[in-house]
């Protein structure tokens, strides 16, 4: 078409049309007795009447094909009749009407999805009824899911023969589950088990994702907590079983709940000093402080710390990489204990080890709220790239005599 002239509706158009409609869930939807679409009218842009004299030939031929293509199963041209003073009467299409569902399935090439859905939203309805207006709504995930719903439905009736088991989800005995399956698809179960499994059987404080475990009654992986005394005289308070000894430890793990119970024992000396920090070999090279003890961090995790109450109150430090995720974490750690300090996170560390400058693969530029006034800035400098681009210091790569001064001078 030349240039200038405006596009006219092609059945080509017509069948694009209907697939953003199945695309956007709405046709699928229909047919499973959602928001009824049908009769489907579908306008039609022709030429006016100020085109028709000049491209009469070219407008008898775009209406034959329309009319050819709606010859098969698919819809039924609306006309409009229009005058003209030298071209006389003429009729032009100015709508597509599909009657039914079907007709607009077969047009747009859709009838074998359709008849996969409608059937596996059946198979789905017969073992749940309470899951038909989530097919409804979800009709293109019903379709996406196809091959996994044999695993999901038995996941389903598992879950509800066993409401609150107390079980790790290795131990779900059902056809086609096992606990990857649940951990790579607990979205879409926490979507479903919401629906099906009673209000008792649910604790809707705990998160469809993170806190799935919780949220449906599984016993949930053991949170470990591992620690270093960086003081030899530390006390820890436990006890050797069978005797009255003290024992004592250089290195620890421990389950978050032991952890939270330190220092409980009477007599035992409890750090006034606690470093955290992300990286293994830091966190075993790190050099002996008086009172102190180190803890081995887990990125964005911090449960298996919040329940030890007796953190507050010590002077907490947390060493992370100088990049936009090491503040991140830095101001989550400060949700749980505000008096959170950073170490060698300052403008005088990141430019004294320029040289070991690299980039930060996917930084944030989120705000974060509980951000020191030094740290704020330097945080803005590193994810509006003010520096460098996506600047990142790694933790490791900062000299360890660096460390040691930093440490004996505050």
């Amino acid at each position: 078409m030349s240039a200038g002239r405006r596009a006219w509706t092609s059945p080509a158009e017509l069948r694009s049309r209907l697939l953003r409609e199945w695309d956007r869930g709405a046709l699928p939807a229909s047919i499973l007795g959602g928001d009824p679409l049908f009769p489907l009218r579908l306008r039609i842009k022709g030429p006016d009447s100020g085109e028709l004299p000049e491209r009469f030939d070219e407008a008898r031929a775009w209406i034959a094909k329309l009319s050819e293509s709606a010859s098969s199963p698919g819809y039924r041209l609306e006309w409009k009749e229009i005058k003209h003073r030298q071209l006389g009467r003429n009729e032009l299409p100015v709508a597509a009407l599909f009657e039914r569902a079907e007709d607009a399935l077969a047009f747009a090439g859709r009838r074998r999805e359709a008849a996969r859905l409608i059937a596996l939203a059946d198979e789905i309805g017969s073992a749940f009824p309470a899951l038909h207006d989530w097919c409804v709504r979800r009709p293109l995930v019903v379709l996406e899911r196809e091959a996994d719903w044999p695993a999901l439905l038995a996941a389903l009736a598992w879950f509800k023969a066993h409401p609150r088991s107390g079980l790790y989800a290795r131990q779900i005995d059902a056809p086609g589950v096992h606990s990857k399956f649940v951990e790579s698809n607990r979205g879409l179960l926490s979507e479903l088990l919401d629906i099906v499994l009673s209000p008792e059987a649910v604790d809707r404080e705990a998160g469809a994702s993170a806190g799935f475990a919780r949220r449906y009654g599984l016993r949930e992986k053991p949170r470990y907590v591992r620690f270093r005394l960086l003081d030899p005289a530390l006390d820890l308070g436990l006890e050797v079983p069978g005797g009255g000894s003290t024992l004592r430890v250089d290195e620890l793990g421990l389950l978050a709940e032991d952890f939270a119970g330190l220092f409980a024992a009477r007599g035992a000396s409890g750090p006034h000093q606690v470093f955290i920090t992300e990286n293994e070999i830091n966190f075993l090279a790190f050099p002996d402080q008086s009172g102190s003890l180190i803890v081995f961090g887990a990125g964005y995790g911090f449960a298996a710390l919040s329940r030890a109450e007796w953190l507050h109150g010590r002077r907490i430090r947390y060493w992370g990489d100088l990049d936009t995720h090491g503040f991140a974490i830095l101001d989550q750690l400060r949700a749980s204990f505000p008096e959170t300090e950073s170490l060698l996170m300052d403008r005088a560390t990141l430019l004294a080890h320029r040289d070991q400058w690299t980039s930060e693969g996917s930084p944030t530029k989120a705000d974060l709220t509980r951000l020191h006034p030094e740290e704020r800035e330097l945080y803005d400098d590193l994810r509006y790239d003010r520096l460098a681009p996506s600047l990142r210091l790694e933790q490791e790569r900062i000299g360890f005599s660096w460390v040691e001064s930093a440490l004996a001078g505050n």
